[in-house]
């Protein structure tokens, strides 16, 4: 896997088609995961977010309609309100007045990580803005979220079940270690994930 940065587009992308979907869907019911928050995962999130130095931090696993952060670290304030959720379709709770907190479901065409399932291959970018494609992200826009570094989760089956990734509010130089950083802990993960077929 190589540092394969998106090139820049006059065009928002959309949220891209993922023919895998219902393939890893049925593979995310086998393995008991992307329903339910899992506390090794949000451990997992919090180290992440350590190593990285960034204040979000997710183990998302993709659906055909939603994502789902199993794993979660983000400002504390906003992790014991983790229930909220970006407004759009796909999501539950509340949308709040103000500007919404990361919560634990998104729509598919908020962020970046289906696009990275889709690709899978890991994605940097260190200033969304720099990326017409990904600026008009929904998730720019309304959380303000300014650079993102994900990773896959290519399991033994071939099937990319979602992505560890993490994000910031200001433009990140995140460079070759962050990319060997994220990489790595999708390796890890990956290695956790291939040694159950259960619950952690």
């Amino acid at each position: 896997m190589t540092y394969d940065p998106p090139r820049p587009a006059g065009r928002l992308l959309l949220t891209p088609e993922d023919k895998e979907a219902p393939a890893r869907t049925r593979r995310l019911r086998v393995l008991d995961l992307g329903e339910r928050v899992e506390p090794a995962l949000d451990s997992f999130a919090d180290r992440l977010a350590e190593l990285a130095e960034a204040p979000y931090a997710m183990v998302n696993f993709v659906g055909e309609e939603r994502q789902f952060f199993a794993g979660l670290h983000a400002p504390d304030s906003e992790r014991e309100a983790g229930r909220l959720t970006a407004p759009g379709p796909g999501t539950d709770g509340p949308a709040p007045a103000a500007k919404p907190r990361i919560g634990r479901r998104m729509a598919r065409e908020y962020g970046f990580c289906p696009h990275v399932v889709v690709r899978r291959k890991a994605l940097v970018l260190e200033d969304v803005r720099d990326y017409p494609r990904f600026a008009g992200n929904p998730l720019v826009d309304e959380f303000g979220i300014r650079s993102y570094l994900g990773a896959p989760l290519i399991d033994r089956t071939g099937l990319a079940l979602g992505t560890v990734c993490v994000t910031d509010v200001e433009p990140r130089p995140w460079g070759r270690p962050g990319l060997d950083t994220i990489k790595a802990l999708a390796a890890e993960l990956v290695g956790q994930i291939g040694l159950r077929e259960g619950g952690f």
